[in-house]
């Protein structure tokens, strides 16, 4: 999906002029010429970079993605197609936190060499951070949702449909599957995996795929027969140990709950 550029963007009371805005030499996408681009970064057709925008070498922007005023995109980045970065300051591919100690008790950078890959129809929104692989890259899924002020480790892997609300913070190597919900406030420790989000219902012992069920057809027996499951976290909790079944979860340490219909 291709956007033309708009006829004005207000951005922090500022008010971009369209004709700043230039035709990128690789791919060509349309930048503003404020933006701080390395030569070597691929803007793709329909893609737009605004204002003071910075992007580092050879970063991959997908058609229809918008970076928008003061975004910083660390190098070898692939952001996907119809991603949304704008109207937000995000990091995207900074150096993950690692360290080991040497035989002089000295703290040492681990190299965190691998990128960052965002999906197709990702939004990331403001003072989130999302560092790059140490020993795998760092992978967004498609369609995922990210609020402001989300921390998300190096070597996290996050599956499609994700939701993580502001101020959830994710460590190093996690692994979640698709359709997940993270609420407000979360804390997830390394190396975890939270399972793929299922939806299924319980009749009379028997479960079914809930894609297949009419439920309407089972409205009479809601208050006691059917159950919906899906993998999610409640606001506030402390994910500490794999989740492997679909389910909600909450509290510190995050444990299921049970929600009847």
């Amino acid at each position: 999906m291709n956007r033309d550029i708009p006829e004005t963007h207000k951005e922090k009371g500022r008010v971009e002029n369209p004709q700043d805005f230039k035709k990128w030499h690789n791919g060509g996408g349309s930048f503003h010429q404020s933006a701080c681009i390395d030569p070597t970064a691929l803007i793709e057709v329909g893609a737009i970079v605004h204002s003071k925008a910075l992007l580092g070498a050879n970063v991959c922007v997908g058609s229809g993605a918008v970076v928008g005023p003061a975004v910083t995109i660390g190098q070898s980045t692939k952001i996907g197609y119809n991603v949304a970065l704008s109207n937000c300051i995000v990091v995207v591919y900074v150096t993950g936190f690692g360290f080991f100690v040497d035989e002089h008790g000295n703290m040492v950078k681990k190299p965190q060499m691998l990128i960052a890959r965002i999906g197709n129809h990702v939004e990331i929104g403001a003072d989130s951070c999302i560092d790059r692989g140490s020993w795998r890259d760092t992978v967004i899924g498609d369609h995922s949702k990210i609020d402001n002020l989300v921390q998300i480790g190096h070597n996290v892997i996050i599956g499609k449909n994700g939701m993580f609300c502001g101020q959830t913070g994710i460590a190093g190597s996690v692994t979640i599957g698709d359709n997940v919900t993270l609420g407000g406030r979360i804390a997830v420790r390394d190396h975890v995996s939270i399972a793929s989000k299922l939806f299924e219902v319980d009749i009379h012992s028997t479960q079914t795929d809930l894609s297949s069920v009419n439920l309407n057809a089972y409205a009479p027996l809601f208050h006691s027969s059917i159950r919906v499951h899906m993998s999610g976290v409640a606001a506030n909790s402390c994910v500490t140990k794999d989740i492997k079944e679909p389910g909600d979860y909450s509290g510190f340490p995050a444990v299921r709950t049970c929600i009847m219909l």
